[in-house]
């Protein structure tokens, strides 16, 4: 009895552990988010604009934490060339209203940047202007990333994209661009990342459609029903913000601003927002978010 006892634990034993050695590893925070993107069209992602910066400076390693601590779906981030060629992170040409110093960007190296605290709410924190690699590293395996490509020259993009390379994480973005005709080049340099291009208007859309399919399309608000459809058609994404008047809406009075947009536009299922742990909140509640 005791001898058949033990035989049975060892053999138990034995199948957990071959269980343990062959059973798939449990999807990471980017699988499911990469999952949502690319099999569930219904569920609308989140896309946190300049990172989540209601307690943290815009643009910064502590926004990107934050957002990634919310569960957002997608962090936007605009990125610069500094004088001695790294790509750091800036929204504007200056970096006057973000840390109180005048000059561009172009004007410092990236050590020089490094002595000038980043501003929140009109005052100094301990963060600095990341460099782009640092916040690729940050988002692997946690979000997608939305670049807003700022730097202006094809040296600069080849850069970026050695570094998304190198950094693996190619899978998690999504590259920006203003001008569609721009997708050329950068298929060139490299067609596995992904590149979401703006449509301005309904000519532009035909355009981009014709041209390829890219995972995701940047409309305008000006943008009709028939034209979004077309694009969902097309199995692309619509990114729709909800910045400024939505957005506001929202801060006075809670849905109001989300409810407007999803009525006025309801085949987007991107929204790139200020306010994104109270949007993620929204679309849970209303089963539109995973």
């Amino acid at each position: 009895m005791k001898r058949s006892f033990f035989i049975a634990l060892i053999f138990c034993g034995t199948w957990g552990s071959l269980q343990a050695q062959t059973a798939p590893p449990a999807p990471g925070k980017i699988d499911l988010i990469l999952e949502d993107f690319s099999q569930h069209p219904e569920r609308i992602l989140v896309a946190a604009h300049r990172l989540a910066h209601t307690h943290y400076p815009e643009n910064s390693l502590g926004a990107l934490r934050e957002a990634i601590r919310q569960g957002i779906d997608i962090a936007e981030l605009d990125i610069r060339l500094t004088k001695d060629s790294v790509l750091v992170l800036m929204h504007d040409k200056t970096i006057t209203r973000t840390t109180g110093r005048k000059g561009n960007v172009s004007s410092y190296t990236y050590a020089e940047l490094q002595q000038f605290p980043l501003l929140h709410n009109g005052q100094p924190t301990d963060e600095r202007i990341p460099s782009f690699k640092d916040v690729l590293l940050l988002a692997k395996g946690h979000i997608m990333i939305d670049v807003d490509f700022k730097a202006d020259s094809e040296a600069a993009a080849r850069l970026a994209y050695d570094l998304i390379k190198s950094t693996g994480t190619t899978r998690q973005i999504l590259f920006f661009i203003y001008d569609y005709k721009d997708a050329a080049f950068l298929r060139r340099l490299d067609k596995q990342v992904p590149i979401m291009p703006r449509a301005h208007d309904a000519k532009e859309t035909a355009a981009i459609l014709k041209m390829d399919k890219f995972p995701v399309v940047h409309v305008d608000e000006s943008f009709t029903d028939s034209v979004i459809n077309d694009i969902r058609l097309a199995g692309s994404r619509v990114w729709i913000n909800a910045l400024g008047d939505f957005d506001k809406m929202e801060s006075v009075t809670e849905d109001t601003g989300f409810d407007l947009l999803l009525s006025k536009y309801k085949q987007a299922n991107v929204i790139q927002t200020d306010l994104p742990e109270q949007l993620l909140r929204y679309l849970r509640k209303r089963g539109l978010h995973r």
